[in-house]
């Protein structure tokens, strides 16, 4: 089938693959976006992007948590232009609805938006307005929240991201330590908290493509499935919190960090929200 320049500009902008690997690997896969990811995993290309569709937009990611530091919402609202994103009262008015989201603790984005806000107006219908006053198309696209005895926020330079850490001990060490990984998740951007939080097809994928890129290397057949598993804990040790090197001190694991500021404090879950 015939490729685009567009369609390949947009893989490229997804993994960060040359231009014509990327067209090379949307032939392969006859267009489709993901497969095509997997195709440049399998020639072992670096990229920047595991999956799904990552087109960027500008907007503001607001992370907060209760009194009690018990309960947190990450609230991000996307704007066309950084231009919009970056005035003062975008940034208020993004604030005002995870305000309205911390205080009434909708269950989903759909219930965040009827909530209301000053007056007669829901959320949603605010943000109708808001379009109408910057004429530029702008909606509260994601909304997180989460409960533990404690959770730790984190809002990236710029309002780009917010980070929610839930702990499993509620004082003020383990709120530092909490604050201190929520930075390494906006940092690191890991998948899940542990290995048992990652779904078994994507563990099949990865070792189906570490099984792949061992045999182009030319490794001996009986040793790929070895080769395999081994590559597979490496991509364990880089892409769950627990396991990834600690980017204040990468000679502990995030998990034995926890454990020298508090004996048995674990992260519980964790949610992160990012532009682009």
């Amino acid at each position: 089938m015939a490729i685009s320049a567009q369609e390949v500009k947009k893989l490229r902008d997804m993994t960060g693959s040359g231009m014509m690997d990327c067209k090379k690997a949307l032939a392969e896969a006859d267009g489709d976006f993901d497969k095509a990811i997997e195709v440049l995993r399998k020639r072992g290309e670096k990229v920047a992007a595991k999956r799904g569709d990552k087109e960027a937009n500008e907007g503001v990611v607001i992370a907060q948590v209760s009194e009690a530091n018990d309960y947190g919402v990450v609230v991000r609202l996307s704007s066309e232009t950084d231009f919009v994103a970056k005035n003062d009262d975008f940034v208020a008015f993004a604030q005002k609805i995870a305000d309205i989201a911390l205080a009434e603790r909708p269950a989903d984005l759909d219930a965040l938006n009827k909530l209301p806000m000053e007056g007669q107006l829901t959320v949603g219908e605010k943000v109708t307005e808001m379009v109408g006053k910057i004429n530029e198309k702008i909606s509260v696209t994601s909304y997180e929240q989460l409960s533990a005895p404690l959770v730790a926020p984190y809002i990236h330079s710029g309002y780009r991201a917010g980070v929610l850490v839930a702990l499993s001990k509620n004082d003020e060490a383990a709120f530092e330590a909490g604050r201190d990984v929520a930075m390494q998740v906006a940092a690191m951007k890991p998948i899940a908290v542990n290995k048992s939080g990652i779904d078994q097809a994507t563990i099949d994928q990865e070792l189906d493509i570490a099984i792949d890129l061992a045999r182009q290397e030319g490794k001996p057949e009986a040793m790929l499935d070895k080769i395999g598993k081994g590559r597979l804990n490496k991509f364990f040790k880089e892409n769950t919190l627990e396991a990834q090197a600690f980017v204040k001190a990468d000679k502990q694991s995030v998990a034995q960090y926890l454990d020298s500021v508090e004996k048995g404090l674990k992260v519980t879950d964790f949610k992160h929200v990012a532009l682009g």
